[in-house]
């Protein structure tokens, strides 16, 4: 097997209406802006978006991230505006990454503001797919808590299929012990899932 190290793969795509894009230097105060925003929809989910967000704080997050992304030990993608590409969507990308089976976790959070309009889908659709023909994926999962609604619809619109529920999987951020859904597409069901045709396009 290829070392992860060693492995190209491009650092940026494009779906119709986002740029979605490795983290780079620079990126923290856009980053603190959209968590920020955020805050009340994402602290029920989330742990670390329990810590007061500070633009020097999310400039070390960025630069984590992007050490973490050229090792190839986890894949954050962030999402910007095509039509103006200075503005934070979201966040999603590719973790819990087993190489050697080709099996990747897609997770995924939405700046408040762009709720509601389809942006997330879209992002995780161009993932998937890229995934498939840029990362050699065999397997991609979504996890998320069971009351965590629009997560999971996320994944049922991309063509996810819900694979299994898990009682008492872990504790959530309220303190009760959540059940997980886990969602999943396989490299055999991808052309279906995603409609057969290319949803990505790679730009660097």
């Amino acid at each position: 097997m290829t070392k992860p190290i060693l492995r190209d793969f491009p650092e940026s795509f494009e779906t119709e209406r986002l740029v979605v894009r490795a983290p780079l230097p620079g990126d923290g105060a856009e980053m603190c802006a959209a968590v920020t925003e955020s805050l009340p929809e994402l602290r029920p989910w989330l742990a670390w978006a329990h810590e007061t967000p500070t633009p020097e704080g999310y400039e070390e997050n960025v630069r984590e991230a992007r050490a973490g992304f050229l090792l190839r030990k986890d894949l954050r993608y962030q999402l910007y505006l095509r039509s103006d590409p200075g503005t934070l969507v979201g966040s999603s990308g590719f973790h819990g990454i087993d190489w050697d089976a080709g099996r990747f976790e897609i997770g995924y959070w939405l700046r408040t503001r762009f709720a509601g309009q389809g942006y997330m889908t879209e992002a995780v659709r161009g993932l998937a797919h890229f995934a498939f023909t840029e990362l050699g994926a065999n397997r991609l999962e979504i996890w998320c808590d069971s009351r965590n609604e629009r997560s999971a619809e996320v994944a049922r619109r991309v063509g996810f299929v819900h694979e299994g529920t898990f009682v008492d999987h872990t504790r959530a951020m309220d303190g009760v012990m959540a059940t997980g859904l886990c969602f999943r597409m396989l490299r055999a069901d991808a052309d279906q899932a995603l409609g057969g045709r290319s949803t990505a396009t790679a730009v660097a």
